[in-house]
């Protein structure tokens, strides 16, 4: 949640550096947006409601710089309106900020009592007042940071200025992720290195508890009074992946580029035999249990994840959301292995869990996209998905490199139990070579997707079922349609719908019916024959050929067939371009929905 930029230096124009930084960024929140520098000695603070357009508006771009602030906000305390915009003011002290004081409301009453008057209604003005306050006393302004740090609680990542040093930006990170660009004459900061990534690949991550003090040439960084040694990494990503290459939207090119990530992915384990899949993965023989923990479609995919763990690996495995996992006591056993999925590396819940799963003396695997992220560098071990940066809010290409990787460790699970017949691992292997071509075959039908999405376009209320693996792509299909189509819509297990959930079906209501297991298909049929003679207009997703229509379904889409294993990859396809379809032909802003940001790093 919310996008930080800042730059000092005399290289380039920072007012330039800071919006080019903040629309990088923009995924990151989009309620508002601002910016603060030095110009003539005195800073400057321009912010405005809604898009980063809407501020580039009205700043002079040519005024001299050295040194400023930025920030996009996702708004967390108070409502999306200019005075709840960043940057803030008060005293001496010019802030943005991305987190949350969850003790704000006691530090704003107590401060109001010491004279100190708000304009907004955030956390963020309040924790300026509050080091303006500790200023007073101490002119110190690491020593006010530190002492601030052991006052409130919750998240933060800031940049600050002040009034009184404006040659130097003043940084503090705790749970939220916050990244210093490390130039010549000339450094930054920003939540996310692609957001100053044309001007620096080296960068030092912060760790929670740290703050620091950075000028053009110089960068000092402390932990608990003390000054600390930082390393100064290069970051490789292929800038050439904030391009949108001709596509209308980012989220429709993250989709045609799953064959790719598929490729990235898997080949490094799975080629032209299986060597790759026991040397560079961990030893997932000696756990007899496994606990997947995630947010949002990471969940999704863990479902899919355990659906094969379970069958293939023949492994225990349970799948948790980490906004209740983190609070609930977590009864995990020694021998369990704690699997926490995250795109970001970044998200608060899963980060919780973590920290938690490893308090609690568990072994913890990462699977994660953004390598040298916090969960990244937390986890006992990890293993990346190569999706590249993904910029739409809703997920695609790196839900599906997730599926993969989780499909990977199965099947590891499975070679080294023996579990897994030699023509089995032939047919795998046939899989793994066809499965990018028959993506491609998916994403060639736009026209029968757009057709369906008109039909479609028109429910405010769309049902998905299935049974295991399929009521698991249920779910994400779902959460797509809802996300980025504002459309209702509900995933539902098949075979609950006589329990209550059917008395929703009315005639013509769209029911989304989809089956690729062949050993539960018989199952899932009858439910769907059920809801289609109770009046729904059924959409029958399959792999399957030989089922009739006249009783079915209205409109069936084949889906080709491949290996269990990775069915889902393919099944995934058609819910992503039916809820692309139907948010375009809604007019909706599909790369940046409402209310909702990308990585989402407060809870």
């Amino acid at each position: 949640m919310c996008g930080i930029v800042g730059y000092v230096g005399k290289k380039d124009n920072c007012v330039r550096v800071l919006i080019d930084g903040l629309e990088k960024l923009e995924y990151r929140g989009y309620d508002s947006a601002g910016i603060a520098y030095v110009h003539n000695g005195s800073i400057k603070i321009f912010k405005e409601n809604g898009k980063l357009e809407n501020l580039k508006n009205i700043i002079n771009f040519s005024n001299d710089s050295n040194i400023g602030i930025g920030h996009t906000r996702w708004a967390t305390h108070g409502e999306a309106r200019k005075e709840n915009s960043h940057p803030h003011h008060v005293g001496s002290f010019t802030i943005v900020h991305n987190g949350i004081i969850e003790n704000y409301a006691s530090l704003r009453a107590d401060l109001e009592k010491k004279g100190y008057s708000f304009k907004s209604d955030t956390d963020t003005e309040v924790l300026c007042a509050l080091l303006d306050y500790l200023y007073k006393k101490d002119k110190n302004v690491l020593n006010v940071i530190r002492k601030a740090g052991a006052v409130v609680i919750g998240s933060y990542a800031i940049g600050l200025i002040c009034d009184d040093e404006k040659d130097k930006l003043y940084v503090a990170k705790n749970k939220s992720p916050l990244i210093i660009g490390v130039g010549r004459e000339e450094n930054f900061i920003a939540s996310d290195v692609p957001a100053v990534l044309d001007k620096t690949d080296n960068y030092i991550a912060l760790d929670d508890g740290d703050y620091g003090v950075i000028t053009q040439n110089k960068i000092n960084v402390y932990n608990n009074g003390k000054e600390k040694e930082f390393k100064v990494q290069k970051f490789e990503f292929d800038a050439d992946l904030m391009d949108k290459k001709g596509y209308p939207h980012y989220m429709l090119k993250e989709i045609h580029e799953q064959p790719d990530v598929f490729k990235k992915t898997v080949n490094p384990y799975v080629n032209t035999d299986f060597d790759g899949l026991v040397s560079k993965m961990p030893d997932f023989t000696k756990y007899n249990k496994v606990r997947i923990v995630a947010c949002g479609s990471a969940t999704h995919a863990a479902l899919v994840g355990k659906q094969m763990l379970e069958e293939y690996g023949n492994v225990k495995t349970d799948v948790e959301t980490a906004s209740e996992f983190r609070y609930s006591k977590p009864f995990l056993n020694k021998d369990e292995l704690v699997i926490v999925i995250s795109q970001s590396g970044e998200t608060a819940d899963t980060l919780g869990a973590l920290k938690l799963a490893k308090d609690n003396g568990n072994d913890t695997l990462g699977i994660i996209n953004a390598k040298g992220s916090s969960i990244a560098r937390e986890a006992d071990m990890v293993l990346y998905t190569e999706a590249g940066k993904e910029i739409a809010v809703a997920t695609t290409k790196a839900y599906s490199a997730q599926v993969a990787m989780l499909s990977l460790i199965a099947l590891n699970l499975s070679y080294k139990k023996n579990l897994i017949s030699s023509q089995e691992m032939k047919e795998i292997l046939n899989s793994v070579r066809s499965l990018p071509s028959q993506m491609e075959e998916l994403l060639s039908n736009d026209e029968r997707y757009r057709k369906i999405a008109e039909r479609l376009s028109c429910h405010n209320d769309i049902f998905f079922i299935g049974r295991k693996v399929d009521y698991a792509l249920a779910q994400e299909g779902s959460l797509k349609l809802k996300e980025i189509s504002y459309t209702h819509s509900e995933a539902y297990a098949a075979g609950e719908l006589k329990h209550g959930t059917i008395s929703l079906i009315e005639e013509g209501t769209p029911v989304i019916g989809i089956v690729t297991d062949d050993l539960i298909a018989p199952k899932t049929i009858s439910n769907i024959i059920e809801v289609k003679s109770r009046g729904a207009n059924v959409l029958y997703i399959t792999n399957r050929l030989n089922d009739e229509k006249s009783r079915l379904y209205d409109e069936r889409l084949i889906i080709p067939r491949t290996h269990k294993l990775f069915q889902s990859l393919l099944t995934i396809i058609p819910l992503q371009m039916i809820a692309y379809e139907v948010a375009k032909i809604k007019n909706c802003n599909i790369d940046k929905p409402k209310n909702l940001a990308k990585s989402v790093t407060v809870e």
